[in-house]
This record gives structure tokens, C-alpha cells and sequence, in this order.
């Protein structure tokens, strides 16, 4: 579904403003994230602390559960707030930006106590994840608000290959830096540079120009609110469908957390060679935001959904079959690709709805996504614990090639979808 013209007219003004404020906000907000890479850099910090698999699932777990699943959950608040900036901003400083700073201390607790550094490394993480879950509706219903549907994939694509783009330099200095600092000091390093880029990226979203809402939504009570969304589900049976494929293509991700450490296992590769993997993996990812960015603005992201899907299958399953430690830069280069074309996910649930509605749309989709972020690393870490990498893998494809296959025939692109 597209916006109506008038609502659209009304960004305008502010367009390019916002459009160079929060471009610099995400370019600084994925440099920092190179630095705490969730595909490299934290596995293997919880390797050094850790034998157990489970550990290193639960950092794709909190990942994906922290940002997703508290979403339906502040989605009416967020319909009632007239200025969504204010709670991104003001918000999501202390949920999101602030726990990044306490990381580094987590890190040089290692040096004496292992367990209680990997305890706090996790509360810190946890909170990061969680407190940026809290304010994600707010952020998604803003970058609707203030870019026109056709612009959203532009502004997106171009902030997050700026910021990925540069994220390779902050991936080969992260990398040096594992290399040259004994552990912790390295990660300790590593993870301070992100709080200062997370922080800067805070300091551009706070120049966001935001129109308020014209008719807010009236004061609904939660438990009125959640009585009315299972009718969602019943009536919108293209939206219901989305939600079944993406639930079963997220679960083909519970092998990515153990493609870093499946290498090192593979071939006892040194910390700082294992980190030049994510060289790759955001070169792969800032090619395929920027791709798949403008892909959707012009075709819908329908589309580009389908393509990840294709990209992740195949990269699932290189892994098995590679002889060398140097094609693993093409699996996480392909791995780049499909989270670039994933993120457009959280575009697409902007199109299933009325503006309106729209925070609702974005907290159901997301926060499914949420739940099944709970199981999938998981259930990954088991197997992988119990049966190894190979059947992890495997099973990651198989789960990913039917939820597609099922994305192909069930689903429809919401644009060619008229208003409910």
C-alpha cells in the first residue's frame, strides 16, 4: 500500500534535511555495529570464555528476540505519540545507546573473572538489543512519516552502504586490533570505538524534522488494543501469509551465529584472520542495501525478499563443500548480500496497512520475527552442539528453501493490494 499524495506532500520541506541527517545517523550507527559484529567479532569473544555452543547461539538469539520482540508490545503507545522522534530520540538514548558504553568494562573483566565477564557482557548486550526493540516501532513509523514510499529504499539503501561501505574500514581495524592486543584488550578497544560511533549517530537522529501527526490516535487501553489483533490475522490473509514465510525463513537463519566459529574449528584460524571475514560480509552487505534498496522503491520489495531468500539458501550451503579457508570471504560476502536484502523486510510490513495503523503492522511482523529469534539460535546451538556444523547447515537451507518456495505462492505484492 502507498501513502496518499497529501500525506507525502507534507515531508517535503524538510526532505532533504532529513534525508542528510539520518543517512549520517545510520552510516555512523553501522560503523559501530562493525565493531560488535554479531557474525564475527562477538562469537568469537564468547569462544575465548566458553566451550558450550549454546553461549554463542544466544548472542543470535538476543540479537534477534531483543530488537523484535518487544515491538507489538509499545506499537499502541507509539500510535498515540504525535512525534515519534521524540521517543526514538529521547527514549532510545538510554535503552539502546547508553548499555554500548558498559561493553569495553564487561570485556577487561575477563582478565579475572571469565564467567562474570561473560555474564555482564550478555546483561549489556541484552539491554542494547532490548532497549533498541523498545523504540523500533517509534524509529520505522518516522522514516515512513517523514519519506515518501518511493524514497524509503533510496534512504535506506544509501545510508546503510555508506555505512557499510565505511564499515570496512572499521572491520579491518577491529580485525587489527584482535591481533595485535592480547585478549581482552583488543575486544575491550573494539568495543568502545562502537559506543562512540553509536553515540554519533544518536547526535544526527536528533535533528530529525518531524511533522506531527494530524489526528492522533485516541487513548485505547493495551488490553482493548491486543483484543483486536487476531482480527488482523483472520482479515488479512496476505499479511497472515507473510508472517508464516517469514517465520520459517528466520528460522533457516539459526545457522548464521556459527559460520565465524565453524571456520576457526575447520581450520584454527587466529582471531584477527577470522575478523577480516566481516571485511566481506559488509562490502557483500553495502552492495546488496544499495541494490536491493533501489530494487524495491522501483519494483516493490516483494521482489527483493524473494532474491535474499535465493542468495541465503545457496550461502547456507557453500560451507560444505568449501576446501579452503579463503572462500569463507565469499560466503560472507554472499551472507552480506541476503542482509541486505533482509532488512527490506521491515519496508515491506510499511505496506501492508493505512498510515494509521501502521505501528501495529510493523509490532505484529516484527515481533513474530521475535519470537521465533527465541528458538531458532537455540535450537542451532543444539545442533550444532549435539550432531555438528554439517547437519546445521543442511537443516538452515531446507527450512529456508520452503519458506521461500512458500513466499512465491502465498504471498502478494502489497502494493497491487487494495486498502483494507
Amino acid at each position: 500500500m502507498i501513502d496518499s499524495p497529501d500525506v507525502d506532500s507534507l515531508v517535503l520541506v524538510n526532505y532533504r534535511h532529513n534525508m542528510v541527517v539520518n543517512i549520517i545517523d545510520v552510516t555512523f550507527f553501522f560503523l559501530g555495529s562493525a565493531f560488535i559484529s554479531t557474525s564475527t567479532i562477538l562469537p568469537l569473544f564468547v569462544s575465548h570464555l566458553t566451550d558450550n555452543k549454546l553461549w554463542i547461539g544466544l548472542i543470535g538469539m538476543i540479537s534477534a528476540t531483543g530488537f523484535f520482540l518487544p515491538q507489538l508490545f509499545t506499537a499502541n503507545w507509539v500510535e498515540r505519540t504525535p512525534i515519534k522522534r521524540d521517543i526514538v530520540v529521547k527514549v532510545g538514548f538510554f535503552t539502546e545507546r547508553l548499555p554500548v558504553f558498559f561493553m569495553p568494562f564487561a570485556a577487561l573483566v575477563a582478565l579475572y573473572n571469565p564467567l562474570l565477564s561473560l555474564v555482564l557482557f550478555f546483561l549489556f548486550y541484552g539491554w542494547h538489543n532490548f532497549g533498541a526493540g523498545t523504540t523500533a516501532v517509534a524509529w520505522q513509523d518516522m522514516v515512513a512519516k517523514i519519506f515518501p514510499t518511493d524514497r524509503r529504499g533510496f534512504f535506506w539503501g544509501v545510508g546503510s552502504f555508506g555505512g557499510t561501505a565505511i564499515g570496512v574500514v572499521g572491520a579491518i581495524i577491529a580485525a587489527k586490533l584482535l591481533d595485535r592486543f592480547m585478549f581482552p584488550f583488543g575486544y575491550a578497544i573494539s568495543f568502545g570505538i562502537a559506543a562512540v560511533c553509536i553515540l554519533l549517530s544518536w547526535f544526527f537522529l536528533r535533528m530529525t524534522r518531524e511533522v506531527p501527526s494530524e489526528k492522533p490516535k485516541e487513548i485505547t487501553s493495551n488490553k482493548e488494543y491486543f483484543r483486536k489483533l487476531p482480527a488482523i490475522l483472520r482479515q488479512d490473509h496476505n499479511f497472515r501469509w507473510f508472517l508464516i514465510c517469514q517465520m520459517l525463513l528466520n528460522f533457516g537463519g539459526m545457522a548464521w551465529g556459527f559460520l565465524a566459529v565453524f571456520s576457526v574449528d575447520r581450520w584454527q584460524l587466529s582471531d584477527g584472520y577470522v575478523g577480516t571475514f566481516a571485511t566481506a560480509l559488509l562490502i557483500g552487505q553495502s552492495i546488496g542495501n544499495l541494490f536491493f534498496g533501489m530494487l524495491g522503491d522501483r519494483k516493490g520489495y516483494w521482489i527483493v525478499i524473494i532474491c535474499g531468500s535465493i542468495i541465503s539458501f545457496f550461502t547456507l550451503l557453500l560451507p560444505l563443500f568449501i576446501t579452503t579457508p579463503a572462500w569463507f570471504y565469499l560466503v560472507f560476502g554472499l551472507r552480506g548480500l541476503s542482509l541486505g536484502a533482509g532488512m527490506m523486510t521491515l519496508l515491506i510490513a510499511l505496506e501492508f496497512c493505512a498510515p494509521e495503523v501502521r505501528p501495529t503492522y510493523i509490532g505484529i511482523s516484527n515481533t513474530t520475527l521475535g519470537i521465533v529469534g527465541i528458538f531458532a539460535p537455540i535450537i542451532g546451538g543444539i545442533l550444532a552442539q549435539q550432531a555438528g556444523y554439517e547437519p546445521l547447515f543442511i537443516t538452515a537451507a531446507v527450512l529456508t528453501a520452503i519458506g521461500l518456495l512458500l513466499f512465491v505462492f502465498t504471498v502478494r505484492e502489497p502494493r497491487a493490494k487494495p486498502v483494507l
